[in-house]
């Protein structure tokens, strides 16, 4: 079992800058990959980044603009998601979740924290 913990949301304003943190306990050893979903009120989960814990091998959805990072420090088993010039659309709950698959898909990964809201203001 893997237990991932989120901190670091809050409330922003438009074109400010966020860092969320993912920090995973338990059978880590077991895991491959950590990665960045988030929801918005009425709208499906969607993916935002993933990194591997090993060498560090990341993935972007195709909508990626630049303003998010993925980063990870395996010493503090944490990963990190550097959010910049937030906008209201980035509103949202973001989980992290951990499993065995550097991938997109949400039903790739085992393990997810309880999730994080972030809310973008004017």
């Amino acid at each position: 079992q893997v237990q991932l913990v989120e901190t670091g949301g809050g409330l922003v304003q438009v074109g400010g800058s966020l860092r969320l943190s993912c920090t995973a306990s338990g059978s880590t050893g077991s895991t491959y990959a950590v990665g960045w979903f988030r929801q918005a009120p009425g709208k499906e989960r969607e993916f935002v980044a993933a990194i591997t814990w090993s060498d560090g091998r990341i993935l972007y959805p195709n909508s990626e603009k630049g303003r998010f990072t993925i980063s990870r420090d395996n010493a503090k088993k944490t990963a990190y998601l550097q959010m910049n010039m937030v906008e209201f659309e980035d509103t949202a709950v973001y989980y992290c979740a951990d499993g065995g698959y550097l991938s997109n898909r949400d039903y790739e990964y085992a393990y997810w924290g309880q999730g994080t809201q972030v809310t973008v203001s004017s």
